[in-house]
């Protein structure tokens, strides 16, 4: 991490890392996404769903992809693991997710804590945008700063959603990554662009924690690198190997 992007997160809760996929990567993925449209069920306008991994190599290549993978180790630590993944696909008209999460009430599992001149995280989670988001869009939402906030969201925010004046949607061209703490309060604005959103969230827990009562599986029918195996380690502390050593490396999609 940049000093600048140390700062922001610190800040804001979330940092957002534009021009990370070419045209042609997300070209291809949309295109992998068309030929499955058939398995997703948008008639409520948007859709929450898991098993894309199984759908291409180039979506198992973004689990541990080259530009990602030094910020998440600054914001987790080494031997960090996928705890869970889905994708978020909105069409317009779709209605928002509510807001949720922040630093007040406590959650074990969803944290930002600052040590020895260290952050520290919990659940964090990795948004890679195959559409352009943002206020013109819709999309991710959020009260920056929120991962530290010593009081809790008062209904009124809630209520008014990302009408407050406190709540941010951020713009996020397609090809960006949206990386932020569970700890930040954060949502979803209503989508009203005419192209659909699509957005792969891939959620990564410190070595020793899982969010999910379940640890998840590597995908069935894919190739994994050695370091996308380790990704799918259960939780465990001691003894763990680095994800950035010489063998474990790998060179990104």
């Amino acid at each position: 991490m940049t000093d600048l992007e140390k700062y922001l997160f610190d800040l804001r809760g979330y940092l957002i890392v534009e021009d990370v996929l070419t045209s042609d990567q997300i070209k291809e993925m949309n295109t992998l996404i068309d030929e499955h449209s058939s398995e997703l069920n948008l008639e409520s306008g948007k859709l929450h769903t898991g098993g894309f991994l199984t759908w291409g190599q180039p979506f198992v290549d973004l689990l541990d992809y080259a530009t990602m993978m030094p910020l998440l180790k600054f914001i987790l630590g080494d031997g960090f693991r996928l705890d869970h993944y889905y994708a978020i696909f909105m069409n317009k008209g779709a209605d928002r997710l509510n807001l949720h999460g922040g630093n007040t009430p406590y959650d074990p599992p969803e944290y930002y804590h600052f040590r020895n001149g260290n952050m520290h995280n919990g659940l964090t989670v990795v948004s890679w945008n195959l559409s352009d988001t943002g206020p013109e869009h819709g999309g991710f939402c959020c009260i920056p700063g929120s991962h530290k906030v010593n009081y809790p969201c008062p209904p009124k925010i809630r209520q008014e959603h990302f009408q407050h004046d406190t709540i941010v949607i951020p713009n996020a061209r397609a090809g960006s990554l949206v990386i932020f703490t569970e700890a930040l309060t954060h949502g979803t604005a209503p989508w009203t662009a005419e192209h659909q959103r699509r957005s792969l969230l891939y959620k990564y827990s410190p070595a020793q924690q899982s969010w999910s009562k379940t640890h998840i599986s590597p995908p069935e029918g894919v190739s994994l690198s050695p370091r996308q195996q380790l990704l799918f380690e259960p939780p465990y502390f001691s003894g763990r190997t680095s994800l950035f050593e010489e063998e474990a490396q790998g060179e990104g999609y």
